[in-house]
């Protein structure tokens, strides 16, 4: 099946920059799925995950929210932070949010590449506490995927969010209330007072072996269900962070596999027509 793929700005003055992808036999305009980027950005992995959900018949669209007026700042180039992820796929996954341990790790380094890792790492990590910014622009995205963008126009909107845009994903279905539904992998829930305002569907899908983010999920789902809203999820055995993820080594096909046929059936049941 042939895709049409482009980057695109849109925005109320354009500021936001964003990958589509849809099937090109398409002529009506067809439900959309955000796809939400881990702290790598929309990089190759996430631009192929939005290309094979538009394999499946929907309007794909992943947000860049590094980007803004159509650049990333220094430091959160493409190059830059390739580089960064290679360094950490060398390091235990224990060291990455510890910046004592990552700069013991960094020290092995020649020092102009030393400096320039340390300081996009440190730009990565810094994202957690701009989630605010990051909800309202994915919010802001479903809204023109909704109203704006010719081939979702008048369509349903869906969030599927990895590790970092898992919590998004989570923390946007609070806020949206005309959002489909959600697709949480490995990402924080959203705090359990939260969950009276969520009105979608939730789907979330985890690694066994990610306790700092799997601990939180039971509690996450007995406030969901007190508040009598919809929350289906998946610890997978055996699984890390990150298992979807197939361009890095904590990949674990076992569990993608299955996640991927939940992700299509969600997907599938909550964009229906209404």
């Amino acid at each position: 099946m042939s895709l049409q793929t482009e980057w695109i700005h849109y925005g109320s003055e354009g500021q936001y920059t964003g990958y589509a992808a849809r099937l090109s036999a398409l002529k009506e305009p067809a439900p959309a799925v955000v796809v939400l980027q881990e702290i790598w950005g929309v990089d190759e992995h996430i631009q192929d995950v939005t290309r094979r959900i538009a394999q499946a018949g929907y309007t794909a669209f992943a947000p860049d929210l590094y980007a803004r007026d159509g650049a990333r700042p220094p430091g959160l180039d493409f190059a830059r932070v390739e580089a960064a992820k290679s360094f950490l796929n060398t390091v235990s996954p224990a060291l990455w949010r510890d910046p004592d341990a990552r700069r013991a790790a960094l020290e092995r380094l020649p020092a102009s590449e030393r400096d320039e890792l340390s300081e996009t790492l440190e730009l990565l990590f810094a994202g957690s506490g701009r989630m605010d910014e990051y909800v309202r622009l994915a919010a802001d995205t479903c809204s023109f995927l909704r109203e704006q963008y010719e081939y979702s126009a008048g369509q349903g909107v869906c969030a599927v969010g990895f590790c970092l845009g898992g919590a998004i994903a989570g923390l946007l279905a609070a806020e949206d209330a005309a959002l489909r539904g959600a697709v949480v992998f490995y990402g924080n829930p959203p705090g359990a007072e939260r969950a009276g305002r969520i009105r979608c569907p939730l789907l979330g899908l985890y690694g066994e072996l990610d306790r700092r983010i799997t601990d939180a999920v039971a509690p996450f789902a007995a406030a969901m269900e007190a508040a009598g809203r919809s929350f289906e999820y998946h610890v997978y055995p055996h699984a890390p962070h990150a298992f979807f993820n197939d361009t890095r080594p904590v990949y674990h096909a076992p569990s993608a596999r299955d996640a991927w046929v939940q992700t299509l059936a969600f997907l599938n049941r909550v964009l229906q027509p209404a």
